[in-house]
């Protein structure tokens, strides 16, 4: 598999620098590609040490490319080709874990983002051409989200973290948190509660995205959506009543900030029941925030035990597989996994 490569890369070579600019031609090299695989696989025998060798050759000419150039990469057709080894991965459902992760982290080196990923995923495939000029490698917005759901499963698998700099702090971000770029920045769990997304953020929480975290605009979720509603003056629309019961699946009590964007982690006791009864007052009457979510009464201890239970699988990276793992009685894993309440 690795020679066959190997000798269509110096056909590749001579390519003009944007061979793979246009989607069209990036498919085509991926039927090439899944060709050589299958026919290769026939006489090996085994089709995802196949795969994984084409993943991994790919990934070697990249990074041969790279060193080339001083360590920088070269970007155009010899970054492209990563998306061809994207499409390979998740068209062949390849299990090896760490070629995955190593792809993924080869392309963050590079973008410092997962945008050409994500984006397709949340807005749909013709979003990302007019968001950053590219087309999404995906033939839907469906399977595009199913590919999020593969990498961020093979991401966790890996434990994968990576670095990423706020406020000129570096710290590490899982896959499934790292924002994105040409979207402000915002993780995708936050442009998902932007957009009244109630499906695709259900995916992200079960999978463990951060709905609090060191960054003020972060933390702030809770502030936003619950901003939003009150705007609806009693008429609340569906989805994003629905966004808002999911993300109070996955904490004990939500988190507010005060007019001067404070965040009140360290605020307790009256003090911050007495701001959320002010501020979200119209909300707790109609029972979208409750009594046992805003510290007018304690949470639940079925509730309680679940945020631990989640927090603890997310710190060992099995969110949500791990659930059915548990010495826990099978009625209980839909409830962990945030499917009901």
């Amino acid at each position: 598999m690795e020679y066959f490569l190997r000798c269509y890369f110096e056909h590749f070579d001579a390519l003009p620098r944007s061979s793979l600019h246009d989607r069209r031609k990036r498919k085509s090299m991926v039927d090439y590609i899944s060709t050589l695989i299958e026919a290769c696989s026939a006489v090996e025998t085994d089709i995802q040490e196949t795969c994984r060798l084409a993943v991994l050759t790919i990934i070697r000419y990249h990074e041969e490319k790279r060193g080339s150039n001083g360590t920088v990469c070269m970007m155009g057709k010899y970054h492209n080709i990563l998306y061809v080894s994207v499409k390979i991965c998740y068209d062949w459902q390849l299990k090896d874990v760490e070629i995955v992760s190593t792809l993924l982290e080869t392309i963050y080196n590079c973008e410092k983002t997962f945008e050409r990923i994500l984006i397709g995923a949340i807005f749909g495939n013709k979003a990302p051409h007019f968001i950053a000029g590219w087309k999404c490698d995906f033939d839907t917005q469906e399977e595009n989200l199913r590919a999020v759901v593969y990498f961020i499963d093979k991401a966790n698998a890996a434990g994968l973290e990576l670095p990423f700099s706020v406020d000129g702090e570096e710290k590490l971000l899982r896959f499934i948190d790292l924002p994105i770029e040409n979207c402000g920045k915002a993780s995708p769990l936050r442009v998902c509660v932007q957009l009244g997304l109630p499906d695709k953020l259900s995916i992200l929480l079960r999978f463990g995205a951060r709905v609090h975290s060191s960054d003020k605009e972060e933390s702030n979720v809770f502030d936003h959506i619950l901003s939003r509603l009150l705007e609806f003056n009693h008429v609340y629309p569906y989805n994003l009543v629905s966004c808002l019961q999911l993300l109070l699946r996955v904490v004990s009590t939500v988190t507010i900030s005060t007019n001067e964007s404070v965040i009140l982690d360290e605020v307790k006791g009256d003090t911050l029941v007495n701001m959320i009864k002010g501020k979200y007052a119209d909300l707790i009457d109609d029972g979208l925030l409750p009594p046992s979510r805003c510290g007018l009464i304690p949470p639940e201890l079925k509730h309680l035990c679940r945020c631990c239970i989640r927090e603890r699988l997310w710190q060992n990276y099995q969110l949500p597989n791990g659930i059915r793992t548990l010495p826990v009685p099978e009625t209980l894993w839909r409830y962990l996994d945030i499917l009901e309440d």
